[in-house]
C-alpha cells in the first residue's frame, strides 16, 4: 500500500493559493501570489530536501501540471532532480498531451483511481497544491499524511488547504520545527473521526 503525502505551504489561515508567485494562481482575484518568498531561508531550504529525500512519485491537478511543467523540466537542482525523476500521475480530462517526461494521465473517476494508484505497488505518492484534487482526495479521506510549512501571515483570502465541507477528522503531530523567520515545519498523519468531549 503506498502512501499518500500532501505537501503545502498554508498561511496560519490556512491559505494555500499561489505561494511562489503572483502568476501561478490569480483566480477569483487573488492579489497575494508570492507570499513565502520573505521567509525563505536555509531552514526551509533544508525542509525541503528533507521532503524530497527518497523514492517518491508524484500526483497532480491539471492546473498544478501546466505550471510546473514548463518549469522544473529546465531546473537544475536538487528539487528539479527529485521532481524529474519521479513518475508524475496528472488528473486530467482535457489535456491529451503531457510534455513533463515521465508523466501519465488519469482520466477515469478520480478517486477510484488514487485508491487503485495507492493500492499498487512503488513509493509513496506525493501531491503538491494541487488544490481541487486535494480537495476531493481529502473529502475521500485518502490522504495518509500532511506536511506543511505553516507560514506566521493571515492573508484573509484565498484557497485554503482545508475547505467548508471536507469531513471532520483527528490528525496526529508526529514532528515539527520552526525556522528563524518563524514558520513551523509540521507533519501530521491522519487520526481517525473526531472524539467529542
Amino acid at each position: 500500500m503506498r502512501k499518500l503525502i500532501a505537501l503545502n505551504q498554508v498561511t496560519v489561515d490556512g491559505v494555500m493559493q499561489s505561494p511562489g508567485g503572483p502568476e501561478e494562481d490569480p483566480r477569483s482575484g487573488f492579489t497575494h501570489g508570492g507570499w513565502v518568498m520573505p521567509f525563505w531561508d536555509d531552514a526551509l531550504s533544508q525542509a525541503m530536501d528533507k521532503f524530497i529525500a527518497g523514492e517518491f512519485d508524484m500526483l497532480f491537478g491539471r492546473r498544478t501540471y501546466e505550471t510546473w511543467a514548463p518549469y522544473w523540466p529546465n531546473q537544475d537542482n536538487a528539487i528539479a532532480k527529485a521532481f524529474n525523476k519521479a513518475t508524475k500521475y496528472v488528473v486530467t480530462r482535457s489535456l491529451d498531451q503531457l510534455d513533463w517526461d515521465k508523466s501519465l494521465r488519469i482520466g477515469g473517476d478520480v478517486v477510484i483511481e488514487v485508491r487503485r494508484l495507492k493500492a499498487s505497488d512503488g513509493p509513496a505518492l506525493h501531491i503538491w497544491g494541487s488544490h481541487e484534487l486535494l480537495q476531493t482526495l481529502i473529502a475521500a479521506e485518502l490522504v495518509d499524511e500532511y506536511r506543511m510549512l505553516v507560514y506566521p501571515l493571515v492573508l484573509g483570502e484565498g484557497k485554503r488547504l482545508f475547505e467548508n465541507g471536507v469531513p471532520p477528522g483527528r490528525l496526529a503531530l508526529v514532528e515539527t520545527r520552526s525556522t528563524p523567520k518563524g514558520v513551523l515545519i509540521n507533519t501530521y498523519r491522519s487520526a481517525g473521526p473526531v472524539k467529542p468531549g
